[in-house]
């Protein structure tokens, strides 16, 4: 063979090696984002929706499973805290699915002021949020397919402070789970401060400095100081706005002991041993002192879990976290998380029976 030959095979062998490798790595990009498209589906039927008859109308999500035909029970969900939308930025879809695959629908709705919906949500009181959720409760009610005597709440943190009240004045509430909710909003707001501080190995020192501006801070809402009076008084204001000052005046001091003590419907709590947000041995000692009726209360706690029901190790990787928010969105909460939720509302259905 001649030398120009030798040159010619050589140089085709790493023109395919080339070729081989692009396209491998073509395949393995189309598998993935095909696996990613497979993961991001979920076996529910998404319905954009008006909720009608509450202060202002509400932008929702009616969520039923799919290929089924009802009547179907319904959880509402009740947001936390923050200017969250229907999805919760496709957060809640895992749960959404896992409640349909017990036969459940699910309604969600931007919060007032979210995705141009009408309203403002800093301008809620917690009873303002309990009366929009039972409008959406009355609204879900006369909707086909949908169970009347099969509708309860779902809510995360703030919505704590909601559920029970929203529970406490209307039968119509059939169950609820609440998950990382606190009892009191002051002690709930100590905690937080004080477990952040430990986690970031705060000395003494920065730890006696922030108590002591959380003090003032109390006392100007205790005081119902304006945010211009709070402000002028020295008050901290990064990332604090008139409206979030107005909305913390409004609800500081909520507690939800007497309306958790008059819940009459199953409870399902989840609280995560690594919540710096709630105190969960509070919330689950709280919990188990005021319902006092036997087999009312079910609680799932997860040792290893933050405020969100995520593993910590996950919660702490920001690659790690968004990767499985992207990739595999399922597998973002704790193991048991999902498969609880579905079992408590099927427990539901087999008691009623």
């Amino acid at each position: 063979m001649k030398v120009n030959d030798m040159v010619g095979v050589k140089m085709f062998g790493r023109r395919r090696w080339l070729w081989v490798s692009l396209l491998s790595a073509v395949v393995l990009l189309v598998g993935a984002g095909g696996w990613v498209v497979y993961q991001n589906e979920y076996d529910i039927t998404e319905e954009r929706v008006t909720v009608t008859g509450g202060k202002q109308p509400l932008q929702a999500v009616l969520a039923r499973p799919a290929g089924g035909h009802g009547p179907y029970g319904l959880v509402v969900f009740v947001h936390g805290d923050g200017p969250m939308d229907a999805t919760h930025d496709t957060f809640y879809r895992p749960m959404w699915e896992a409640m349909a695959k017990a036969g459940y629908a699910t309604l969600s709705w931007d919060k007032p002021g979210v995705n141009n919906a009408p309203g403002n949500w800093l301008d809620q009181s917690i009873q303002d949020r309990a009366d929009e959720t039972l409008a959406a409760v009355r609204w879900a009610r006369t909707q086909p397919g949908i169970d009347p005597d099969r509708i309860g709440l779902w809510g995360a943190s703030q919505a704590g402070w909601v559920m029970p009240k929203a529970a406490r004045q209307s039968p119509d509430v059939k169950f609820v789970i609440a998950v990382a909710p606190a009892v009191n909003w002051l002690r709930q707001g100590r905690y937080n401060l004080l477990a952040e501080l430990r986690q970031r190995h705060a000395s003494p020192e920065e730890t006696a400095a922030a108590v002591a501006r959380s003090d003032r801070d109390l006392a100007a809402l205790r005081a119902s100081d304006t945010f211009e009076q709070y402000r002028a008084a020295g008050g901290g204001t990064e990332g604090l706005t008139p409206d979030r000052w107005a909305f913390n005046k409004r609800n500081h001091l909520a507690d939800a002991t007497e309306d958790v003590a008059a819940l009459r419907v199953p409870v399902q709590l989840v609280l995560g041993g690594q919540d710096v947000n709630v105190d969960s041995d509070d919330t689950e000692a709280a919990y188990r002192r005021l319902i006092g009726t036997p087999g009312l209360l079910h609680v799932l706690r997860f040792p290893d879990s933050t405020h969100n029901i995520v593993p910590k190790d996950i919660e702490d990787s920001e690659l790690r976290s968004t990767f499985l928010a992207i990739a595999a969105p399922r597998s973002l909460f704790t193991p048991g998380y999902l498969d609880g939720m579905r079992n408590f509302l099927t427990s539901l259905d087999h008691r009623k029976g």
